[in-house]
């Protein structure tokens, strides 16, 4: 038993004293690794778009070029109804559960939006504190103008039922 106690501090004492070998002189420790490299094209982010203005009736009446460049994208779909927006925001949701074969997915107070399916289509219908009262709009879930024959007749429907 007392040899078996002799070589265990024997090898305990050499493997604690072992560790002077991978001190910093060691190479292990002296390889410099080379500096982090990142691709030129992901160095900065990218900017091109992020200070472009969108488009007014004043500035396609003064370029025409660019109205016909302008052409292709969708045009907002709404209204502008005077009041407070959680008030529109009630009455909103009211006139959508009149509105025949709408489904109300879900809705977002805070954010002032319902999610609805409407003809088959999904979009969102959004309403806006703006300078003239509560501006009605329906977006597609990315925050553009929703196309299509669907959002333009519930737009409609909702401008009927709320006097916009």
């Amino acid at each position: 038993m007392r040899v078996t106690h002799f070589i265990g501090a024997a090898m305990l004492v050499a493997f604690l004293g072992g560790c002077h070998w991978f001190g910093k002189d060691s190479e292990l420790y002296t390889a410099q690794p080379r500096p982090l490299e990142v691709p030129p094209d992901l160095d900065q982010p990218n900017v091109e778009a992020a200070m472009k203005l969108p488009a007014t009736a004043s500035g396609q009446a003064a370029a025409p070029a660019a109205a016909s460049a302008t052409a292709g994208a969708a045009t907002p779909i709404g209204f502008t109804v005077p009041g407070e927006r959680e008030d529109i925001f009630n009455k909103v949701g009211d006139a959508l559960g009149k509105v025949e074969g709408l489904t109300v997915a879900s809705r977002a107070v805070l954010l002032g939006t319902y999610d609805v399916n409407y003809a088959g289509s999904d979009f969102l219908v959004r309403v806006t504190k703006v300078d003239a009262g509560v501006y009605i709009s329906a977006v597609d879930p990315r925050g553009l103008p929703a196309t299509g024959e669907a959002p333009v007749k519930l737009i409609a429907a909702l401008k009927a039922a709320l006097g916009g």
